[in-house]
């Protein structure tokens, strides 16, 4: 990803950053995208060894009813 920043300075310091709405739209959905594999690993972790039904089954089940 490139981005193209505009960088306004306050009293000789940077103050404050202007990106392209594009491109700050990209960021967002990167930034949210690595919380959601964050909470997934973490939910994995939590998880551990607990039983797991493979989707196969759940089909087969729900089919029969």
């Amino acid at each position: 990803m490139s981005i193209h920043p505009q960088v306004i300075e306050k009293e000789g310091k940077k103050e404050f950053v202007v990106l392209p709405y594009e491109e700050f739209l990209a960021i967002k959905e990167s930034l949210e995208d690595y919380e959601d594999l964050k909470d997934l690993r973490e939910a994995k972790v939590a998880e551990g060894d607990a039983r797991t039904t493979p989707l196969s089954d759940l089909r087969t089940d729900l089919l029969s009813e």
